[in-house]
C-alpha cells in the first residue's frame, strides 16, 4: 500500500541506554591494584582536566586477582574514573566502536597460578550532544573550567541526533560521568554473553532532537 503524503517515512531515532555495572552485585570484587601507589597519580586515578585519556603512569598497572579477596571479577568493573574490562569486553567495544574507546593492558596475577587478562578502559568520545535550550537542566559552575550539568532527578535532557551521528558509545559533554550507548552496542554485548552489565533508560527523560 503506498505511503501517504510525500511517501517518505520519518526515520526513527535510535534508542539510547545508560551503561552501568549491575549494582545488585553486593559482594566486593576479588581484585586489587597492588602497585597503585607506584603509578604516580596521587590518591585518585582520573583523566587529565578537559580531556578523556589515561594520565602518564610510572608503571604498568598490576592487578592481583584472587577469590580470597572477594567474588570473581566480572566483564566490566569500576576503578576510579575508569573501568576495568575483561578480554571479552575489550573485544566487543573495539569491534563495535574502536574510535570511542581506549585500553591499557594490566599485568595480572593470582595467588593460585594464572589470572585472566584485564584492561584499564576509558570511553574517550565526548559529544556536545545535549540541546540545552530544549532540555530541563541546571548548569553548575557556568563560565568556568568546571562547567557541568546537575544530576538532580528532575532534570531531563534532549539529544541532538546529528551530533551523535554514527557513534555507538560516548559520554555527554558536561555530564561525562555517564556512559551512553545505542542499540547496536547493547546487542553486541548481549550476543557476546557479557554479564553483570545493566542497560538502563538513560538518566531522567532523555530524548532526541532532530535538526
Amino acid at each position: 500500500m503506498p505511503a501517504s503524503g510525500n511517501g517518505a517515512r520519518k526515520k526513527k531515532a535510535p534508542k539510547l541506554y545508560r551503561v552501568e555495572l549491575d549494582f545488585r552485585i553486593r559482594r566486593p570484587p576479588g581484585w586489587e591494584m597492588e602497585n597503585f601507589d607506584a603509578l604516580g597519580v596521587g590518591p585518585v586515578l582520573h583523566s587529565p582536566q578537559g580531556e578523556r585519556s589515561f594520565p602518564p603512569l610510572s608503571e604498568t598497572p598490576r592487578l592481583l586477582i584472587d577469590k580470597s579477596l572477594g567474588r570473581p571479577p566480572v566483564d566490566w568493573e569500576l576503578f576510579h574514573d575508569f573501568g576495568l574490562a575483561s578480554d571479552r569486553m575489550m573485544s566487543v567495544l573495539e569491534a563495535v566502536d574502536a574510535e570511542g574507546v581506549a585500553f591499557l593492558r594490566c599485568e595480572t596475577r593470582s595467588l593460585r597460578g594464572g589470572a585472566p587478562a584485564y584492561w584499564l578502559c576509558d570511553i574517550v568520545r565526548t559529544l556536545d550532544a545535549i540541546d540545552e535550550e530544549k532540555s530541563n537542566v541546571e548548569v553548575l559552575d557556568d563560565g568556568t573550567d568546571f562547567r557541568r550539568y546537575s544530576y538532580m532527578a528532575d532534570s531531563s535532557f534532549v539529544f541532538r541526533e546529528e551530533v551523535i551521528g554514527s557513534a555507538h558509545i560516548f559520554r555527554p559533554r558536561f555530564l561525562d560521568g555517564r556512559v551512553i550507548c545505542d542499540q547496536v552496542m547493547k546487542d553486541a554485548c548481549k550476543a557476546a554473553g557479557l554479564k553483570d552489565l545493566r542497560f538502563q533508560d538513560p538518566y531522567a527523560n532523555w530524548k532526541y532532537a532532530r535538526p
